[in-house]
């Protein structure tokens, strides 16, 4: 069965996560991704050793891939670079600002040589402004655009637990890439699409930032809601965290009736409705939490389910390894097999297989003979 995008060849200057995420999923629709690497690998190979002793990063975001290591310190080196990049059909890159511009590789020579190309640039700010040079790292973006600022508690600024800004650019890349091979399809023409970290935090941010211009900021406030009242997390007689979230009148009195065993406790004005039960919180959760510290977590996990409420339990990692949802996939590495959550996309009626992760430089020699038959068919 073909994929999607078999016979698209895809070079990847690439490091870290942002960029390696971004053909990661362009390697899993069957697009030939060539990973150039450093002599010494891409820096993401010692983020930590959980993988089997390589790193869970880089396990994670490089299956599928050609390894070919590429000096671009040296003048071979960057012809080697030229060859790869003249028999492909995208450029992906994310080096430090500026970087392939002094390589000799800037994007208006790359596409006035090669019209059918689709250039995609990850950076930091941009190309423009006063902060276009800095280099740029999730956590740095998480804090510059204001997400680290409501996000966590009222103690302070946090972190998400994940690389979100990574995450986010790479996938805004991949979708970016995608539109411009439909357009190519079309028009003959390549690309040069140019994606910045900060921007694409900036949309994710949108809705607390027009809620802040407009008098409202957003307030740290763990795992409850601003606007919605009981909607967090509310600890059972036998210890568990359940979060609840209760979005209509209808759904409030199921929970006391179903729940809480509190039929009455709608009529009481300060529950009557949404805006008296966010006025009046610190009741509101008192309430429903006195009530949830005398059920076991399956006595409150079955009357919730029962009510049709929406719930959830507070999960950690070690739960989420046995969570009954959890959908994984198996792929080969240097140090044997590995086994991590599935892509996202499910294709009815179209199994995908996940190839291995490769080691630095595994694929010279399966480069040059792809871009050989390219050249001669």
């Amino acid at each position: 069965m073909m994929l999607p995008l078999e016979g698209i060849i895809v070079v990847a200057v690439e490091q870290a996560v942002a960029a390696p995420f971004c053909s990661s999923r362009l390697a899993d629709a069957g697009a030939h991704v060539i990973k150039i690497e450093r002599p010494e690998g891409d820096f993401a190979r010692g983020y930590d050793a959980a993988a089997k002793g390589q790193s869970s990063y880089f396990v994670w975001l490089n299956r599928g891939k050609d390894s070919v290591v590429v000096d671009l310190a040296t003048r071979e080196g960057r012809a080697a670079l030229e060859r790869l990049i003249a028999g492909a059909d995208v450029l992906l890159q994310n080096l430090k600002p500026g970087s392939m511009d002094k390589l000799g590789f800037s994007r208006a020579r790359l596409t006035l040589d090669y019209p059918r190309l689709i250039c995609c640039t990850i950076t930091g700010y941009g190309d423009d402004g006063p902060y276009a040079h800095r280099k740029a790292y999730d956590l740095l973006i998480q804090a510059e655009s204001g997400l680290a600022s409501i996000t966590g508690g009222p103690e302070g600024p946090s972190r998400v637990g994940v690389s979100i800004v990574d995450v986010a650019t790479g996938a805004t890349a991949h979708a970016s890439i995608l539109e411009a091979l439909i357009a190519r399809s079309r028009n003959g023409k390549g690309a040069d699409i140019r994606i910045s970290m900060f921007d694409v935090m900036a949309d994710w941010l949108t809705v607390p930032l027009l809620n802040a211009e407009a008098g409202n900021p957003p307030q740290r406030m763990g795992l409850a809601h601003p606007s919605i009242a009981p909607y967090g997390v509310f600890r059972s007689k036998d210890g568990r965290d359940i979060l609840i979230s209760i979005q209509s009148e209808r759904e409030w009195k199921k929970l006391c009736a179903e729940v809480l065993d509190q039929p009455d406790l709608p009529n009481d004005p300060r529950f009557a409705n949404m805006v008296e039960r966010v006025r009046n919180r610190t009741l509101t959760d008192q309430t429903v939490g006195d009530r949830f510290a005398r059920l076991s977590r399956d006595e409150l996990l079955k009357r919730l389910s029962d009510a049709d409420i929406a719930f959830a339990e507070v999960n950690t990692m070690a739960d989420l390894a046995i969570h009954p949802h959890l959908r994984r996939i198996e792929v080969g590495t240097p140090n044997g097999k590995v086994s991590y959550p599935a892509p996202a996309a499910i294709c009815v009626g179209e199994p995908r297989h996940y190839a291995a992760v490769p080691g630095i430089g595994d694929h010279k020699d399966t480069t040059k003979r792809l871009l050989a038959e390219r050249k001669t068919s």
